[in-house]
């Protein structure tokens, strides 16, 4: 009866909501079961409707590093949410949120905040447009920033070339000027920029791609692309909307040494609330208006609730803190590489986890890096890896392409009992 109840609400919700989520992945599609409806969580745990507890290796995709419900954020938001939820106004607390970041990342000297990291990649390839004056941009098959027009496009038949969108809806205009290469691929991009030469403004790269797999690069890659566009008077974009914040304070440009031109952030930047940003030097980010011609707006923009949760968040992410979360999410991936080698005679022993940092994927093979080497099969073998999961109370990211993420919360108690529920 208890699972028949999440039957019901998605059938309901199918009614009165296209497909019955607000964002696909949560459809639970190709899993062959409803959506599990939730209710509620604190720390390392959710609870969903029928009162059933599992430990929460999703963490709404990424945003509380710090667990559901952490105290010291819920206070700050609670003394905040009885003075007001919105402005539209200029207000103090989001120049707070500025200063700090500004102050802790060096080659940050203006950022903007806006609602949603979507949000953050559509402004930051409008601005690198507007600053260049250039309409094509470059990015990698497999990175995925946002449901932006132009970044909704996947590798056509010639790469360098033609490209086609990933969704009905988005004009060929739009889809011309948007370039994909293979991730790794340096001579492509050189290729590429010599057969574009003038027209290209930036090239947008995940510099720790994590939204189609976990697919680290290598430095020496990354390094070239900065190289690259500097040789070419072409911008550089980090999309660390995921990374910011989680692999460490800098994201992947701190742990690289690589100063990209503009950084656009989101999840753990508003501590659980809607919020995403754009970073960058003064000369770049007075583009934007009301200073520059390049247009953004947006009501909710630095939502108060948001920029008080990611102030709160943010001082609470100090070097010590950084190691507890990485030795936590060590002990975890030990355990499920443990778990996924000799549970039920080797069942998933196909199967091998990768991590970085706090972030782990499972998946059958540890060493892809690129999008088009990944395995046609991944969610079969998926599907059944999540609903053994679910049923030991154990929560991952509902689909094959998406990474697990751990939390401050996940600490030894929550560990002594993954060990304990996956061996049960």
């Amino acid at each position: 009866m208890k699972d028949n109840q999440h039957q019901v609400l998605f059938e309901k919700a199918k009614k009165v909501i296209p497909g019955g989520v607000h964002s696909p992945v949560r459809s639970f599609k190709g899993l062959n079961e409803s959506p599990i409806f939730m209710k509620s969580g604190k720390g390392a745990y959710l609870t969903d409707v029928t009162e059933q507890k599992y430990i929460d290796f999703c963490m709404s995709f990424g945003p509380l590093i710090l667990g559901h419900l952490d105290s010291d954020v819920f206070s700050n938001v609670k003394e905040i949410f009885e003075k007001v939820w919105t402005f539209g106004t200029a207000e103090p607390y989001s120049l707070e949120l500025a200063e700090y970041i500004v102050e802790k990342i060096n080659f940050i000297e203006k950022i903007r905040f806006v609602s949603s990291g979507t949000e953050a990649v559509m402004t930051a390839i409008r601005l690198a447009r507007g600053y260049k004056n250039r309409d094509k941009i470059i990015k990698f098959n497999g990175c995925y920033h946002g449901h932006v027009d132009q970044m909704l496009i996947k590798a056509g038949s010639g790469l360098a070339g033609t490209a086609e969108s990933s969704s009905s809806g988005v004009p060929k205009g739009v889809s011309d000027d948007t370039l994909i290469l293979e991730l790794g691929d340096i001579d492509a991009v050189k290729e590429c920029i010599d057969d574009h030469k003038g027209q290209i403004a930036a090239i947008i790269i995940e510099p720790l791609p994590a939204n189609n797999g976990l697919l680290p690069q290598q430095k020496s890659f990354l390094e070239s692309l900065r190289k690259v566009t500097k040789e070419n008077d072409i911008l550089l974009i980090f999309d660390e909307v995921i990374s910011g914040f989680r692999v460490s304070f800098g994201g992947m440009a701190e742990i690289l040494g690589i100063t990209p031109d503009i950084v656009t952030y989101g999840k753990i930047i508003g501590g659980g609330m809607p919020v995403g940003a754009i970073g960058s030097s003064s000369e770049i980010m007075d583009q934007l208006a009301p200073v520059g011609n390049v247009y953004q707006a947006g009501t909710l923009s630095a939502n108060p609730l948001a920029m008080v949760a990611g102030l709160a968040t943010l001082k609470k992410l100090t070097k010590d803190n950084y190691q507890i979360l990485n030795k936590y999410s060590s002990m975890i991936v030990d355990i499920f590489s443990k778990w996924l080698k000799e549970f039920n005679n080797g069942q998933f022993k196909s199967l091998e986890i990768k991590n970085y940092n706090s972030l782990f994927w499972i998946s059958p093979d540890n060493s892809l890096s690129r999008a088009c080497d990944l395995p046609e099969n991944l969610n079969d073998l998926f599907k059944e890896l999540f609903s053994t999961l679910v049923a030991k109370g154990i929560y991952l990211s509902p689909n094959a392409y998406e990474v697990g993420f751990v939390s401050l919360a996940h600490d030894e108690n929550v560990i002594k009992d993954l060990e304990e529920k996956l061996w049960k």
